[in-house]
């Protein structure tokens, strides 16, 4: 008898494709309108999108508690990956205050060559973007001084500018501490190392391929001496506050023998900072509640030198939060999809469509794009089409790091050449130079996603699933 009313229950109704649509495009016009124009948080707007696929649930008579069991499990799914990101929030931080990126950038910005100036600016942004996770940082700092130089030397800002924003976002990308590299296999699937070292097969020919087009640009101009004030400051305040020695490289050797060795990756971050902090302690003077500090809230530097100041005040913990936050929120609407069978109805249609690798790579390149030109966010543009793609990569054993990969180079990467987005918008606003002057001289940034369009077509590096848990290191 108790159980006759359970049996009597209606069951859900299964939703038809255009209903399974609406949340999508509530959730586009949102982060379009919200994020595009009135500069909203996207996370919050992805709270407004998952509550509206809620109310959409229950008038299709789904229960709470299931659409609440669907939240749970997508974002227990990136738990590992999220415990990564709060690592690299301590590694940065310690890092910083260890002095080890501090010396990493000084002997890059060393290397530049008087002789090659848009070879040195792509290559100098992309060593310091690769020490400090950060385009931005390394555009607002390293980006202006490099204009400074071109603007001497009567280089075409177009061409300085495209160089720099090549170099940044491949220095980012490329690096185990920016929040976008990451975030990018979270909602894929995939694991961070392996993500980082499958980006080499399509990021790296780009990029070189960029550098030799500079190289080609700069024979046409002047070699005369390369003068600037912003980064003989920059490199001697560098030298006068912080003791190199050759022992910071230690840090790194430690994170780079447990990635090589397929070592779990969390445990080699926290011993790389434990080291870190003994060498802040040993060179640096820094003491324990200042290096607790830089782990907590993130190293703050008091050069006094603005350019410095903003390059290197970063790290820890607390730095990492807004993108958990956009991940959570991004997978609280995603979990609520996939439990009403809205995520099913729309993949079994898209399924259609991705028989084959090529169309497979084709549609995601273009779900990433699309996002990116609606919602101008690096971060929405990864994770809306991973999260929508993600099962039909695992249906058809595909490995989730090709889906990161693609991700991250045809939706974070593109961003920055769109100039409504928040990056087109702060990288004009800071180097003076606008969007459509320095895009066709990003080499990088749009090479990249044509290498991966022919990677599609003919199967080359497109590495199948190795294993089902595809978050452990190795995969």
């Amino acid at each position: 008898m108790n159980n006759q009313p359970e049996k009597n229950q209606k069951a859900p109704n299964k939703p038809g494709f255009y209903t399974a649509l609406i949340p999508l495009i509530t959730m586009g016009l949102l982060l379009g309108v919200g994020y595009g124009v009135y500069q909203i948080r996207p996370q919050v707007l992805l709270v407004a999108a998952a509550f509206i696929t809620g109310c959409l649930g229950f008038i299709l008579k789904f229960k709470w508690s299931d659409m609440e069991k669907g939240i749970v499990n997508s974002i227990h799914k990136a738990m590992p990956a999220i415990l990564i990101m709060l690592c690299v929030g301590i590694l940065i931080g310690s890092w910083i205050a260890s002095g080890t990126i501090p010396m990493v950038i000084y002997y890059g910005l060393k290397l530049i060559s008087p002789q090659f100036f848009l070879v040195t600016a792509c290559f100098i942004c992309s060593l310091t973007s690769l020490a400090t996770g950060t385009s931005w940082g390394t555009i607002g700092t390293l980006g202006v001084a490099f204009i400074g130089i071109a603007m001497g030397l009567g280089i075409p800002l177009g061409q300085a500018a495209g160089a720099i924003v090549a170099g940044a976002y491949f220095g980012d990308k490329m690096s185990p501490f920016s929040d976008v590299t990451n975030l990018a296999p979270v909602a894929a699937g995939s694991n961070l190392f392996d993500h980082i070292k499958h980006m080499l097969w399509s990021a790296t020919p780009a990029w070189l391929l960029g550098l030799f087009i500079y190289f080609l640009i700069g024979l046409r101009y002047s070699t005369k001496e390369v003068e600037s004030e912003s980064m003989k400051i920059i490199t001697h305040t560098l030298k006068e506050n912080f003791n190199f020695n050759v022992l910071l490289l230690l840090p790194m050797v430690v994170v780079f023998y447990f990635a090589a060795t397929k070592k779990p990756t969390i445990p080699g971050m926290l011993i790389s900072s434990f080291i870190a902090g003994i060498l802040a302690l040993a060179f640096q003077g820094v003491s324990i509640q200042e290096f607790a500090s830089a782990i907590n809230t993130g190293y703050k530097s008091n050069t006094g030198v603005p350019q410095v100041d903003q390059l290197i005040s970063r790290g820890g913990l607390m730095s990492m939060m807004e993108t958990q936050l956009v991940a959570f929120t991004a997978f609280s609407f995603g979990g609520i999809m996939q439990s009403t069978g809205m995520l099913s109805v729309i993949l079994d249609k898209v399924m259609k469509f991705t028989r084959k690798v090529s169309s497979l790579v084709i549609t995601t390149i273009s779900a990433c794009i699309v996002t990116a030109l609606i919602t101008g966010s690096s971060y929405l543009s990864m994770i809306i089409p991973e999260e929508l793609l993600a099962p039909i990569y695992k249906k058809k054993n595909i490995a989730a790091k090709n889906l990161s990969r693609i991700a991250e180079e045809s939706g974070a990467i593109i961003v920055p050449l769109i100039p409504w987005s928040m990056a087109g918008v702060y990288i004009t606003g800071t180097i003076g130079v606008s969007t459509f002057s320095y895009l066709p001289w990003a080499f990088m940034n749009y090479i990249s996603v044509a290498f991966l369009a022919v990677f599609g077509f003919t199967g080359f590096t497109m590495a199948s699933k190795k294993r089902e848990d595809e978050t452990q290191i190795g995969s």
